[in-house]
């Protein structure tokens, strides 16, 4: 009987599957020992697919395990789904047992929907069960004070501590811790700043987280505000009299501004009126400087008689004198 080389090829290439198979299982038995085990029912068969589709069998088993043994209804589907989609499903086990525990209705969509949108859901549960607190400003930002001044100018500084608690249904698109803080810091202001005197914040503390609450600043947030306490309150500086100083600083330098724009005015017009009467001195010795050559020229014409000049001259040497008694200064014109 001939040998068909295409048999051996077949063979060896069977073979080789069978060792990978081999090996593939005997590298997942103790994955499949331990889910049997804990009578989690996950077969060789769903841990050589995993393997071939490259995902973590342990991952799975584990989460599958602790599932099962916590009474939940979770598949090896729906866990190696969740896997292959970049969540972590042992952290989202975790969290469906702890909202279990804790009476907490958790679906396995919404706690999938919330890991995948990069939420740790295992600390939303724990927060939901366990409320936390939140400084108000938050230390991390190198602020350690709320400043805010009330209406008599005076500044005050507070402190805040908010308890919240996770709302798992507005975990998905709810705002953050930053929002919080921010929210409170804004209420906390408006507050201090609605407020008559220092004094009346200094008095009731209380009045401050009472209207903060009232204000509903949790709305559209992944978590719902308990309360609201003031942890501490000081007074500042005096911000209005500071205010006022340097507002009183403006204007005088405002004002000497004007001053000196009006003295620089004034000068300036004291120079024109200086040229001005210089012009018009110059246009008098000018006119002056004709009157001999006009009397010269009626002289001449015979228009004016000598007899005439004199009784002029007579007429002009009369009124100095006057002048001159009556303390003038008149001299006259000089022929």
């Amino acid at each position: 009987m001939p040998h068909n080389p295409l048999i051996y090829v077949v063979i060896a290439v069977v073979g080789l599957i069978g060792l990978i198979f081999v090996g593939y299982a005997a590298s997942l038995f103790g994955l499949w020992v331990q889910a049997f085990s804990a009578r989690a029912s996950v077969s060789i068969m769903q841990l050589i697919g995993m393997k071939l589709r490259k995902v973590n069998p342990r991952v799975i088993v584990i989460a599958r395990i602790q599932a099962f043994r916590a009474g939940l209804q979770v598949s090896t589907e729906d866990l190696e789904n969740h896997y292959l989609a970049g969540g972590r499903p042992t952290n989202v086990v975790n969290a469906l047992i702890a909202a279990n525990r804790a009476n907490i209705d958790l679906s396995w969509k919404t706690a999938t929907a919330i890991d995948l949108a990069g939420r740790d859901i295992l600390d939303a549960v724990q927060t939901s069960v366990n409320p936390k607190v939140i400084d108000c400003p938050n230390p991390a930002s190198g602020k350690t004070t709320i400043d805010a001044v009330a209406k008599d100018g005076i500044q005050v500084k507070a402190k805040a501590r908010v308890t919240v608690r996770a709302n798992i249904d507005r975990l998905v698109g709810g705002a953050t811790e930053e929002t919080i803080i921010a929210r409170v810091g804004e209420g906390i202001v408006t507050t201090i700043g609605s407020n008559d005197t220092y004094k009346s914040v200094l008095e009731n503390p209380d009045q401050i987280s009472k209207k903060v609450l009232e204000k509903g600043l949790d709305a559209g947030t992944a978590f719902e505000i308990l309360s609201i306490d003031i942890a501490d309150v000081d007074v500042g500086e005096n911000i209005g009299a500071k205010l006022q100083a340097d507002q009183a600083e403006a204007d005088k330098r405002r004002f000497q501004a004007e001053a000196e724009k009006r003295r620089a005015m004034a000068m300036a017009q004291e120079q024109e009126m200086k040229a001005r009467t210089q012009e018009n001195r110059a246009k008098v010795v000018l006119a002056e400087a004709e009157i001999p050559l006009a009397m010269a020229e009626a002289f001449r014409s015979g228009n004016l008689g000598i007899m005439d000049y004199y009784r002029l001259r007579n007429i002009q040497a009369d009124t100095q004198m006057r002048d001159n008694i009556g303390g003038g200064k008149n001299e006259g014109p000089k022929s």
